[in-house]
């Protein structure tokens, strides 16, 4: 199997982007509707990567292919929400099963907790997505709680999870950076 290559996404991703998110078995298992659009992909990849955003949108690629995307965001503009973000992942149908998530996650993770002020990262998962769901807890996340009839999906109401998971080891002071020589 050829090696996964996790990126930032780009503007001219959308259209792959939109292809993998309107296919049934992903959109399914997202909180978004069916029929993607290239045009607010790309609309949506271009505010993202405007200077001064905190968000992040990543893609693996496979053989030169995407094969999944993942977005982290900030939860709002409130000051003191400030330390959380909230995240998003897809793999394309013939990805599932072989990695393309769990490189996504890791990449997100290792930026959130290396590189971002952030303690909490937080998502929604329904009940009856258990590769998320396991996918999710071998990164940290625990249940938090279960919303009912959180989201129309395919004419039923359906129940999802809320996750979250804080740094594992939140970053403190390096004492000896900056010491004066003795």
């Amino acid at each position: 199997m050829t090696a996964i290559t996790v990126r930032r996404a780009r503007v001219d991703d959308a259209a792959a982007i939109a292809r993998m998110m309107d296919e049934p078995s992903v959109y399914g298992n997202l909180m978004q509707m069916p029929f993607a659009s290239e045009e607010a992909h790309r609309a949506r990849l271009a505010d993202t990567l405007a200077p001064g955003k905190g968000d992040l949108a990543l893609v693996a690629e496979r053989d030169g292919k995407v094969v999944g995307s993942c977005g982290m965001h900030p939860v709002g503009p409130a000051q003191r929400r400030r330390h959380a973000v909230v995240i998003g992942i897809s793999v394309a149908p013939e990805a599932q099963g072989q990695g393309v998530g769990t490189a996504l996650m890791q990449a997100m993770c290792d930026y959130a907790d290396r590189w971002m002020a952030v303690l909490r990262i937080e998502l929604t998962v329904f009940v009856d997505n258990a590769a998320g769901i396991a996918l999710y807890r071998k990164f940290g996340f625990e249940i938090e709680g279960r919303h009912r009839g959180y989201v129309l999906r395919d004419g039923r109401y359906v129940d999802a999870f809320s996750m979250a998971r804080l740094h594992p080891a939140p970053p403190g002071i390096d004492a000896s950076a900056g010491a004066d020589p003795a």
